[in-house]
C-alpha cells in the first residue's frame, strides 16, 4: 500500500471511531499502543532478532489471535502488564487504558495495523502520519491538547535561526509531543547535510533530552520520536516523566529549544481527606534561581539558564508578561540581560496558538561565563505582530510568513544585521533605562487606528476580542487564587 492510501486508511478509521465518541486523543493513544506492539513484533523477527522485553503471552501475536470480548479482555490485561515494564516499554504503557469500548472496532484496528509492515517504512512516512494525527488532536479544542502543540512553522523558523550542529545536545524542559526535537532532527538530517556513522548514532541516542509530566502527552512524544527513528525500542526513554522545575538536573546542554506551558501560576493538585481536589500554588525554592516566584514562565526561564552550557544557546517562546512584569519579573530580566547575551526578540502575532488569548514572543539568548560582566550589548527586536493577522483555520501561520524574520536574523552571522521597518536595535543602556527594564517595545504604527476602511475582517476582530477577554479572565483567575491564600 502506498503512503497516501495508508494515511487515508488511518484517517478513515479515526472518523469511524469518532462516531462512537472516541476523540483524536483517545484514538492516538490506542494507535500508539498497538503500533508499538506491532513494531516490536516485527523487530523480534528475522533479520533483526531483537529482544524487545515484551513478555510472552502479552505480545502482538497474542492480540491478533483473538476477536470480540476475549480480545478486549486480553487487551486490558496486556496494557496493565506492559505498564509495569522497563525502559521505553513501561514509559509508553504507563497508566494505559482502553478507550475503544466496541470489541468489533478494536478488532478492526488490530487487523488494520497487522496488515502493514511498519518497520520497513521510511521514517518520513511513519512520522508524517503520526504528526498529522497530533495536529488534528491539537485542533480539537475540547480536548485541550493544543496547549502541548507548538505551530510547526514557528519551530522550523526557530531551528533555522539557531542552526543546531551535529554531536551537540538539545533539551526541552516542557517538550509536549516533541515538536522541537523533530524540528531539530529534520534540520540535522536535511538534504545536503551528510552525517557520518558516529554523528548518526549520537543523533539517535544522545542528542535529545526532555521532560513532560502529562503521561498521555509523554507517551505520544516518545512514540513520535520512535517513529522518526530516534531512540531504541528496548532503550531508556529520552523524555523524563518529572517536573523539570523541581531541581537542577546536573546536566548541561548545548541548546535549549522550548515553549513552556502558558499560564502564570505553577500549581499542583492536592486531594484532601474527603477526596476533594484543590490546586495549590507552587513556589520553587532553588539556590540556582535568581528570584523565588510562583510565575511558571519566569521559573522556566531561570531553569533554562541553569541547564545551558557556558557556550549554550536558547530559543524560548514566552508570553508578554515576562517582558514587562514588575517585581520578580523585573529582577529576572535584569539578571538575564547581565548574565547572558540576550540578542534577539521576535514579537509573535496573535491567532497562531491553540491556547486562546496568548500574546507571545520568542527570546533568543546565549549563555555566557559567570564573570561579573554585563554580556548583553543590545537586543534586536522584530515586530511580526503589528498589522499582522492570523487564525488557526482560515489564515494559518506558514513558514513563508517567517522568511523575512529568518533573513533579518542573519543566522550565517548575526553580527552583520541591518535594521528594517520591522527589525530594530536597542542598546543595553536604552533597555535598562526603561521602566522596569521592559522589553515590551513597539514602534510600528497600527494602521487600523487611523483608517476604518483598513480594519481586519469581522471574523479576525471577533477572534481578537475573544482572545483579549480570555486573557483577562485568566488574569482574574490568577488574582482570585492569590487572594484565597
Amino acid at each position: 500500500m502506498n503512503t497516501s492510501s495508508l494515511v487515508q486508511k488511518v484517517w478513515n478509521f479515526c472518523h469511524t471511531l469518532r462516531d462512537d465518541g472516541v476523540g483524536y486523543g483517545d484514538y492516538l493513544e490506542q494507535l500508539t499502543y498497538l503500533l508499538f506492539l506491532k513494531m516490536a513484533h516485527e523487530y523480534a523477527q528475522e533479520p533483526y532478532n531483537r529482544d524487545t522485553h515484551i513478555p510472552q503471552g502479552y505480545d502482538w501475536a497474542s492480540l491478533r489471535s483473538k476477536v470480540g470480548e476475549p480480545l478486549e479482555a486480553h487487551y486490558l490485561a496486556t496494557l496493565h502488564k506492559l505498564g509495569n515494564g522497563p525502559g521505553m516499554l513501561g514509559a509508553i504503557f504507563f497508566k494505559a487504558q482502553n478507550k475503544i469500548q466496541d470489541p468489533a472496532k478494536l478488532s478492526r484496528l488490530v487487523q488494520m495495523i497487522d496488515a502493514e509492515s511498519w518497520v520497513g517504512m521510511d521514517a518520513d512516512t511513519k512520522g508524517d502520519l503520526y504528526e498529522g494525527l497530533l495536529q488534528k488532536n491539537a485542533e480539537d479544542t475540547k480536548s485541550g491538547a493544543g496547549q502541548y502543540f507548538t505551530p510547526r512553522a514557528l519551530i522550523q523558523a526557530m531551528v533555522a535561526c539557531v542552526r543546531p550542529e551535529p554531536m551537540k545536545s538539545i533539551a526541552d524542559p516542557a517538550c509536549g509531543t516533541g515538536g522541537f526535537f523533530l524540528g531539530a532532527y529534520h534540520w540535522l538530517t536535511r538534504p545536503g547535510n551528510k552525517l557520518d556513522k558516529k554523528q548518526k548514532e549520537f543523533l539517535r541516542h544522545n542528542t535529545f533530552q526532555g521532560n513532560e509530566i502529562v503521561p498521555n502527552t509523554r507517551r505520544m512524544c516518545l512514540m513520535n520520536l520512535f517513529l522518526h527513528n530516534i531512540g531504541e525500542l528496548d532503550g531508556e526513554p529520552s523524555v523524563e516523566r518529572a517536573d523539570a522545575l523541581i531541581g537542577d538536573p546536573g546536566k548541561r546542554f548545548d541548546y535549549v529549544l522550548a515553549n513552556p506551558p502558558f499560564g502564570k501560576k505553577s500549581s499542583m493538585t492536592i486531594t484532601n481527606g474527603d477526596g476533594e481536589e484543590d490546586k495549590d500554588a507552587l513556589t520553587y525554592e532553588r539556590q540556582d534561581f535568581w528570584e523565588t516566584t510562583s510565575n511558571k514562565q519566569l521559573n522556566f526561564l531561570q531553569h533554562i539558564v541553569t541547564i545551558l552550557k557556558d557556550t549554550g544557546q536558547a530559543a524560548v517562546v514566552l508570553p508578554d508578561n515576562v517582558l514587562f512584569e514588575g517585581g520578580a519579573g523585573e529582577k529576572i530580566r535584569k539578571k538575564l540581560l547581565e548574565n547572558c547575551d540576550v540578542h534577539t526578540l521576535l514579537r509573535l502575532p496573535t491567532g497562531i496558538f491553540y491556547a486562546q488569548g496568548v500574546k507571545a514572543n520568542v527570546l533568543f539568548f546565549d549563555a555566557k561565563p559567570k564573570d561579573g560582566k554585563v554580556h548583553t550589548k543590545g537586543v534586536w527586536i522584530y515586530d511580526l505582530r503589528t498589522n499582522k493577522h492570523f487564525t488557526l483555520k482560515t489564515k494559518t501561520l506558514k513558514l513563508d510568513d517567517l522568511r523575512d524574520f529568518i533573513d533579518s536574523y542573519h543566522p550565517e552571522n548575526r553580527h552583520e544585521r541591518q535594521e528594517t521597518e520591522r527589525f530594530k536595535y536597542f542598546t543595553y543602556a536604552e533597555l535598562i533605562a526603561r521602566d522596569k527594564a521592559s522589553l515590551d517595545i513597539f514602534w510600528l504604527k497600527d494602521d487600523t487606528l487611523d483608517n476604518l476602511d483598513d480594519l481586519p475582517p469581522p471574523y479576525v476582530l471577533q477572534l481578537e476580542i475573544i482572545e483579549h477577554l480570555e486573557a483577562a479572565l485568566a488574569s482574574f483567575r490568577d488574582l482570585a487564587v492569590g487572594l484565597q491564600r
